[in-house]
């Protein structure tokens, strides 16, 4: 199910990709697992709108805070640490894990690419951050990968500025891989 804060403009583009399309409290409460996969602008009133519906919930947070100028993306302050620990803040009761920031949407939607990235997963739930790491492994040519606590949210989420001048400079969708892991 595909939320926005427009009800239509998620039908239309749930119709896209084969899925329902609704607003995100609707889509929140409906959930068992909730990814937010918001512009920075909009993450807290997202996270806001859709406490209560989270409550008890795995919210998967993949907003990567930047700014963009003339010299590229850089990573924007965050009052709470990172944008994970500001969907904690905002929904107490959420189960909130930090995972996917790293995935080039062009790639994900492109059936004939095959994917090879490794998932950050950051939570101070363990339970969720496996249950997180399970749900990254059913996904062909990704594994999850748990790297730390929500307190090291923050530099996952700039790494990504450092991956789009990657992707920029060499014409590529850079993705991520730990290596020396089984």
């Amino acid at each position: 199910m595909l939320g926005s804060r427009d009800p239509q403009r998620a039908e239309a583009a749930a119709a896209e990709l084969g899925v329902r399309g609704t607003g995100n409290l609707e889509a929140a409460r409906e959930a068992d697992v909730v990814l937010v996969a918001v512009p920075y602008g909009g993450h807290a009133a997202t996270v806001a709108e859709v406490a209560d519906a989270v409550a008890g919930k795995i919210l998967i947070d993949c907003v990567n805070p930047l700014g963009f100028d003339k010299q590229g993306s850089f990573p924007l302050p965050v009052p709470e640490g990172s944008a994970a620990q500001q969907a904690a803040a905002l929904a107490p009761d959420a189960r909130v894990v930090a995972a996917f920031h790293h995935v080039s949407s062009v790639l994900l939607l492109d059936p004939d690419h095959t994917l090879d990235i490794d998932i950050m997963v950051l939570a101070d739930d363990r339970e969720a951050a496996e249950e997180v790491i399970t749900l990254a492994d059913r996904i062909p040519g990704m594994r999850g990968v748990f790297a730390g606590r929500l307190r090291n949210a923050a530099q996952v989420e700039a790494l990504t500025a450092n991956l789009i001048s990657i992707n920029r400079r060499y014409k590529v969708h850079a993705g991520i891989r730990v290596t020396d892991l089984p």
